[in-house]
C-alpha cells in the first residue's frame, strides 16, 4: 500500500516560490549546523558539557529536518506525491524519535545551565564527561522508545480506504483519520503520552529556570547577572520555539480545521526552527563566535 502526501493547499504557480524558500532554509540548516559541529570538534576550548549538548542539538536539527524536507521538496516539484507504507512508518518513527530526543535534551541543557550558575566551582565535577555522555545517551534512548509507541501502534492499524494524507509528511494524527478501525485509543495515546512527555520535560526545564532565577538574585553585581543571563538567553529562545510548536501540534484536540493549522505549524517545526536554532546559538555566544573566526582564519591562511 502507498499513501499520497497532499502537502500544502497552494495554487500551482506558487510551488516554485515555496520550493526555493524551503530549499534555502534547508541548506542554511544543514550547512550552519554542520559548521557548528565541526567548530566544536576542532576547538579544544569547546570540549565542555554545554558544547557537547549543543553538538547534539545541531545533529538533531539536521536529522529531524532531513526526515521531512527532502521528500517535501520532491513532492513540491513532482505531480506524484507518493510514499510507501514502510516509508511512511519510518517517517513517523524518526520524526517522533528525533523530536522527542531534542525536547528531552533541552531539559538536560537547562539543568546544565543551573549547575553552571548555582555551583560554578563544582561544575566540572558534576558535569563530567562521563555524566554528560550518560545524560545525552538517556535522551536518545527515551526519544527512541517514545517514538516506538507511536510507530508500532500506527503500523498495526488497517488502512483500506482513502490514502490521501492531508499533511506535509507522515504523522500520527493525519494517518489516524485514514484508518479503517476505531482509533480512539491511538488518539488518546498521542494526546496523553506525547502530552505528558512534552509537559514533563517542559516542567523540568521551567523548574531549572526557577532555581536559576533564585541564584541570580544572590549575584550582587549587575554585570554578573548579565553574564549569567547571557548563558541562558539562547537556550530560552530555542526552548520557547520548540515547545510552543510541539504543544500546538500534539496537545490540542484533533479537528478538521486543526489538521490544516498543523501543516503550518509543521513548517515552523521542520523547516524554520532548525535553521534558526544555530543562528540563535552562534549570535549570542561569544565562545562560538571566537571559534568561528579562528576557523575562518585557518581556512583562509
Amino acid at each position: 500500500m502507498a499513501f499520497v502526501l497532499v502537502g500544502l493547499p497552494i495554487e500551482s504557480d506558487l510551488w516554485r516560490i515555496l520550493f526555493s524558500c524551503f530549499f534555502v532554509m534547508y541548506i542554511i540548516n544543514v550547512s550552519v549546523n554542520f559548521c557548528i559541529m565541526v567548530i566544536i570538534i576542532s576547538n579544544a576550548t569547546l570540549h565542555t558539557a554545554m558544547y557537547l549538548f549543543l553538538w547534539n542539538v545541531a545533529l538533531l536539527d539536521i536529522c529531524c529536518s532531513s526526515v521531512v524536507v527532502p521528500k517535501m521538496l520532491i513532492d513540491l516539484a513532482s505531480q506524484k506525491k507518493m510514499i510507501s507504507f514502510y516509508g511512511c512508518m519510518l517517517q513517523v518513527h524518526f520524526f517522533h524519535f528525533l523530536g522527542g530526543t531534542q525536547i528531552t535534551l533541552f531539559s538536560v541543557m537547562s539543568y546544565d545551565r543551573f549547575v553552571a550558575i548555582a555551583y560554578p566551582l563544582r561544575y566540572m565535577t558534576i558535569m563530567s564527561f562521563n555524566s554528560c555522555v550518560c545524560l545525552v545517551s538517556s535522551c536518545w534512548v527515551i526519544g527512541f522508545f517514545h517514538a516506538l509507541i507511536h510507530s508500532v501502534m500506527t503500523a498495526k492499524l488497517p488502512f483500506c480506504g482513502p490514502n490521501e494524507v492531508k499533511h506535509l509528511f507522515c504523522d500520527v494524527k493525519p494517518l489516524l483519520v485514514l484508518a479503517c478501525a476505531d482509533t480512539s485509543i491511538n488518539l488518546q495515546v498521542v494526546t496523553r503520552v506525547t502530552g505528558s512527555f512534552t509537559t514533563t520535560t517542559l516542567l523540568l526545564t521551567i523548574l531549572s529556570y526557577i532555581f536559576i532565577s533564585k541564584f541570580l538574585f544572590k549575584i550582587k553585581t549587575s554585570q554578573g547577572r548579565r553574564r549569567a543571563l547571557s548563558t541562558c538567553s539562547a537556550h530560552l529562545c530555542v526552548v520557547s520555539l520548540q515547545y510552543g510548536t510541539a504543544i500546538f501540534l500534539y496537545i490540542r484536540p484533533t479537528t478538521k480545521d486543526s489538521l490544516d493549522q498543523d501543516r503550518m505549524a509543521a513548517i515552523l517545526f521542520t523547516v524554520i526552527t532548525p535553521a534558526l536554532n544555530p543562528i540563535i546559538y552562534t549570535l549570542r555566544n561569544k565562545d562560538m563566535k571566537k571559534a568561528l573566526k579562528k576557523l575562518c582564519n585557518q581556512c583562509t591562511a
